[in-house]
């Protein structure tokens, strides 16, 4: 992290953001107790011969590491918070801050999903083999209502 008289965008905060994680998944998966490494570092045997933890490894300075990166990661999710209520923009002639902007993001992809579903449903009718005829089931929404609509509401 940037020392305390220098700021970070808020593009900056996020990559280190995702920095973090990526840091703190690798630490733990070094673990001994993570789930994949518990019988890795046990001194059995299997068939690929016998698992210890490297000379060079240390457990308690990995841990140490993580504890560093986890309370790091911790404030600067708390700066990005604080930053999404206190930073504003215009949407739709409105004053919003951005994760409302973000909240409104969320929400529109949710409905592109729905409008994808929908027309992907509505491209096909269901038909039915029985007693020697098709039995043709309509889509409740046409294909062309779906795409319509898709294109509408987006």
């Amino acid at each position: 992290m940037k020392d305390k008289k220098k700021s970070l965008y808020l593009y900056e905060a996020l990559e280190l953001r995702a920095e973090y994680e990526s840091r703190i998944k690798t630490l733990k998966d070094c673990l001994p107790e993570t789930k994949q490494n518990r019988d890795r570092f046990s001194f059995g045997r299997d068939d690929a011969g016998i698992r210890r933890p490297s000379p060079d490894f240390d457990v308690a300075s990995a841990r140490e590491d993580l504890r560093n990166l986890e309370l790091k990661r911790r404030k600067l999710n708390s700066a990005i918070q604080q930053a999404n209520f206190n930073h504003f923009i215009d949407f739709k002639g409105d004053s919003v801050n951005l994760n409302e902007a973000l909240e409104t993001r969320k929400a529109l992809n949710e409905r592109i999903g729905e409008f994808h579903n929908q027309v992907v449903t509505s491209s096909y009718q269901r038909v039915i083999y029985k007693e020697g005829r098709d039995i043709v089931e309509e889509n409740e929404i046409s294909y062309t209502d779906s795409v319509k609509n898709g294109a509408r509401h987006i």
